[in-house]
């Protein structure tokens, strides 16, 4: 199994802008879920802690194979929700590991 970890950080001129700006992005993810074959879980969270060097949202997902992380990465759906969060998302961090 292939465990996907991505953070974000979401622009915004206000603290409501950013707040929507990461909720549209929770949602655009969540519309994923049952959409691409080999995803066995994906869950988004946005940050509550406040803090100054935190993310702004974080994206675990769980993928069947490496074949199947790399599938997503293409796959028209996917493509389609990083099409509509440009310009949405100001910074990007990503982490794959692969676990028994």
């Amino acid at each position: 199994m292939i465990k996907h970890i991505v953070m974000w950080n979401v622009s915004g001129e206000t603290a409501v802008a950013k707040a929507h700006n990461a909720q549209r992005l929770k949602r655009a993810f969540e519309g994923l879920r049952e959409q691409i074959p080999g995803l066995l879980r994906l869950e988004i969270g946005l940050d509550e802690s406040g803090v100054d060097y935190a993310c702004d949202a974080v994206l675990y997902a769980e993928f069947e194979s490496r074949q199947a992380l790399d599938d997503y990465a293409r796959h028209p759906a996917h493509t389609r929700v990083r099409h509509e969060l440009e310009g949405v998302r100001t910074a990007r961090h990503q982490v794959d590991f692969e676990t028994l």
